[in-house]
């Protein structure tokens, strides 16, 4: 049994341990373990929910390019891959040629 006892020393409330265990943590399925249980199924609904937006936006909504246009844009993106690289060559032979000759002459 535990006793509580008030500023002038004398017992006021006696209660057992086994009460406060069963007032301190809840039976399964009392309080907030069905509010859990319930905001997992909320949330799981909202992710649902969501998969079927986009699923419906991808297959309705969305222009989608035909193969000509996804191959005209390829073959540019190539050219200026190509182009950007040739750039970058050129420009560290430029440096390479500066560092030898001029900063570390042999």
């Amino acid at each position: 049994m535990i006793s509580s006892r008030c500023k002038s020393g004398t017992d006021y409330v006696q209660t057992g341990v086994a009460q406060l265990v069963e007032h301190r943590s809840p039976k399964p399925g009392v309080g907030s373990s069905s509010l859990s249980s319930r905001a997992n199924f909320y949330k799981m609904k909202k992710v649902v929910a969501y998969i079927k937006e986009s699923y419906d936006e991808l297959v309705h909504k969305v222009s989608w390019p035909t193969y000509s246009e996804l191959s005209s844009n390829a073959v540019a993106v190539l050219y200026a891959s190509l182009i950007i690289a040739l750039l970058v060559f050129l420009m560290d032979l430029c440096f390479q040629n500066f560092m030898e000759k001029i900063i570390y002459p042999h």
